[in-house]
């Protein structure tokens, strides 16, 4: 009767890692640890990391080569990750702009200062005009 219940441990998890590996869990979160794998066999931790170690490690070098992440879920993954570096590059496209319209500006105050020097902006109306400060 030890046997068939070793067995029937064994093959619960099987089933388990087979169903978390999948990304299709039924008692547990999901997570690809050994908690959870535990929890999705039905059965006690120890049960898993004492009794069938063999079955831990195959876990634990399966959820290796999957980089962690189920494989119903590494396609969200690969569009997180290009999202992610889109979003630097535009982070990156942003730093840019403002450094030149930075310089831009800075241009513009000269030849404002340098036309304002010439023409005697005191005594005659510079035809140059300040762009209002609020908008209204």
């Amino acid at each position: 009767m030890m046997a068939i219940d070793r067995d029937a441990e064994r093959d619960a998890i099987t089933a388990a890692m087979q169903r978390l590996l999948h990304g299709r869990p039924t008692r547990s979160t999901g997570a690809l640890t050994t908690l959870q794998l535990a929890a999705e066999a039905g059965v006690k931790r120890w049960v898993l990391t004492h009794k069938h170690v063999d079955l831990k490690e195959e876990f634990t070098r399966r959820k290796t080569e999957a980089n962690g992440i189920p494989p119903a879920f590494q396609h969200l993954h690969a569009r997180a990750v290009d999202a992610e570096a889109a979003a630097q590059a535009l982070r990156e496209d942003n730093n840019r702009v403002r450094e030149r319209v930075g310089v831009y500006a800075q241009v513009i105050h000269e030849l404002r200062t340098e036309l304002d020097r010439r023409t005697g902006n005191s005594t005659q109306r510079s035809p140059v005009r300040s762009l209002p400060t609020s908008v209204t």
